[in-house]
């Protein structure tokens, strides 16, 4: 069975990983867009075509996340970024530690 946790314990871990790196990444998105970014820049480039898909999917299913010129969808994204880490990393990290026992 501690193989199993093993793979368990390093999935959380991945998992936790890339949830970090994808909250930062919106982050300096919210940040870029905020000064207006040469959109020809390979970084700006990079930046809105790994978040505007997710952007655009919460404007859509969300309406009221766009306000009075005000895009909350980020909030709304770090929101769930936050949720997904509460509730899968720490579940796995937890099914894993009662696999080992």
């Amino acid at each position: 069975m501690f193989v199993l946790a093993n793979i368990v314990s390093a999935v959380a871990a991945v998992l936790d990983t890339v949830l970090t790196l994808y909250f930062w990444v919106v982050i300096v998105a919210c940040v870029l867009s905020w000064v207006n970014p040469d959109p020809y820049n390979p970084i700006v480039r990079t930046l809105r075509a790994i978040t505007e898909p997710v952007f655009y999917f919460i404007r859509k299913h969300l309406p009221f996340t766009y306000i009075n010129g005000f895009d909350l969808s980020p909030i709304v994204v770090i929101l769930a970024i936050k949720f997904l880490d509460i509730l899968l990393v720490r579940t796995l990290t937890q099914w894993a530690l009662r696999l080992q026992a």
